[in-house]
């Protein structure tokens, strides 16, 4: 498997695993002719090797998902958060 097929997996394992605990918050977008739109906002602490070597951390991650009407679900962002989250049901 290479490299780009394992962090795929990695994302869809984490995105497959998200509960109603790890729901923070929604946002309005604020792209022009997008206002009506309503982002979703996740956030999920995961266990990951570094880049080198076999050490692992813990990486807490953002994670913010655009629902569509056509009920097609688009990732906005994924990656580590830059500030701590506030959850709506934990």
């Amino acid at each position: 498997m290479s490299d780009a097929e394992t962090h795929e997996t990695k994302a869809k394992d984490v995105l497959l695993s998200l509960t109603a605990d790890d729901f923070s918050e929604i946002l309005k977008n604020e792209h022009p002719g997008y206002q009506h739109e309503r982002l979703y906002v996740f956030g999920k602490e995961v266990v990951l090797l570094k880049r080198i070597g076999a050490e692992k951390k813990t990486v807490p991650l953002y994670i913010k998902f655009n629902k569509l009407e056509n009920r097609f679900v688009i990732v906005i962002s994924f990656h580590e958060q830059k500030y701590p989250l506030t959850y709506y049901f934990k």
